[in-house]
């Protein structure tokens, strides 16, 4: 069996545990289904999907961004044959993690999932590292409770007049201890998600960081499976991630490449010899089209995952259940809409 087909394979081999829960819960729209720009999805039909990559990213800031810095078009035709590539290794999901004020592009967005037959996936959210200088003027002056007002409002009404719905929640933190601002925008993630059943995905640079996000969210009364760790691989401790695997949360290894395989196999093997692989997302955090730079830049392909990852899980004793496992349930299960409360 050829790469595309086992991949193929995998991405329908089973249904996942989560959407047998959802399966009575009727209380918010669209619960049990995952949510991509094109409308929602059942959690099935997922497949083999990436957690965590990027199409296009301004790196200007909150105070001068806008989408007249570059031309949709020309960023389309660089894209798309980057995701192409992919769909032809198997790939049929792919969560696109630019939040608001740093390039999101809902409309980019439907356009290139249209053309590939992918599920895109765009997000609701304000991005809190890099020293707040993506969050805008407002999330400075507002509450948690209008943030999340906010947040909500993109799920229910579409973003900014599309019609197009986040399939989950993007923030950012520091390193460190949580500023002021980073803890409001996790206690603002934390009463969306309440609200809208939405996954709450957060840039979070190393560990004490990640323990006072998943803190500040039981305060607000949401389970640690509500969470995905991103960017885990940072300050990596094998001990704290697997505590916040057991405790629930997703723990996102989003660094793969053709530099850092072995480190990575070596990450998520640490994790699976102590029980806790159901918990780990893997993904490249590539791309990009870089908006101010000549036709985007330096774009880095989705590929690396399913040319050299994958087999190298397989010399390391992986088995399909584990990759299959890793690719489609894990994802799934993660992204499915649900409202996760500490119990």
């Amino acid at each position: 069996m050829n790469r595309r087909s086992f991949l193929r394979t995998i991405g329908t081999a089973c249904l996942g545990s989560i959407a047998t829960r959802a399966a009575g819960a009727e209380s918010l729209p669209h619960e049990g289904n995952v949510m991509a720009v094109l409308g929602p999805i059942s959690p099935e039909e997922m497949g083999v999907t990436l957690p965590h990559e990027h199409v296009l990213v301004d790196f200007i800031g909150a105070d001068k961004i806008s989408p007249d810095r570059y031309h949709a078009d020309e960023a389309f035709e660089v894209i798309l044959p980057f995701l192409e590539q992919i769909e032809k290794l198997g790939c049929r999901s792919f969560v696109e993690c630019t939040p608001a004020y740093l390039g999101r592009d809902v409309k980019l967005l439907k356009r290139l999932s249209t053309e590939t037959g992918m599920h895109v996936m765009t997000n609701t959210g304000y991005y809190g590292a890099a020293n707040d200088k993506f969050v805008p003027k407002h999330a400075h002056e507002e509450t948690a409770e209008q943030l999340a007002a906010r947040w909500v409002r993109e799920w229910q009404e579409g973003i900014e007049g599309t019609g197009i719905r986040p399939g989950f929640i993007k923030i950012g933190v520091d390193s460190g201890k949580l500023s002021e601002i980073d803890r409001k925008l996790v206690r603002a993630a934390a009463r969306t998600h309440l609200k809208t059943g939405l996954t709450i995905a957060s840039h979070t640079g190393g560990t004490e960081a990640g323990l006072n996000e998943l803190e500040v969210l039981r305060e607000e009364g949401v389970d640690a499976s509500a969470f995905v760790w991103v960017h885990a691989q940072n300050g990596w401790d094998v001990e704290t991630r697997v505590a916040a695997a057991r405790a629930g949360a997703w723990i996102e290894i989003d660094n793969v490449g053709p530099n850092s395989i072995a480190t990575c196999v070596e990450q998520v093997n640490a994790m699976k010899d102590r029980g806790v692989l159901n918990r780990v997302l893997v993904s490249h955090d590539a791309g990009w089209y870089s908006v101010g730079e000549p036709r985007g830049g330096n774009f880095r392909p989705f590929t690396t995952l399913f040319t050299d990852f994958i087999p190298a899980l397989k010399k390391a004793n992986f088995n399909e259940a584990d990759i299959r496992q890793i690719l489609v349930d894990i994802p799934r299960e993660a992204f499915t809409v649900l409202v996760r409360r500490v119990v």
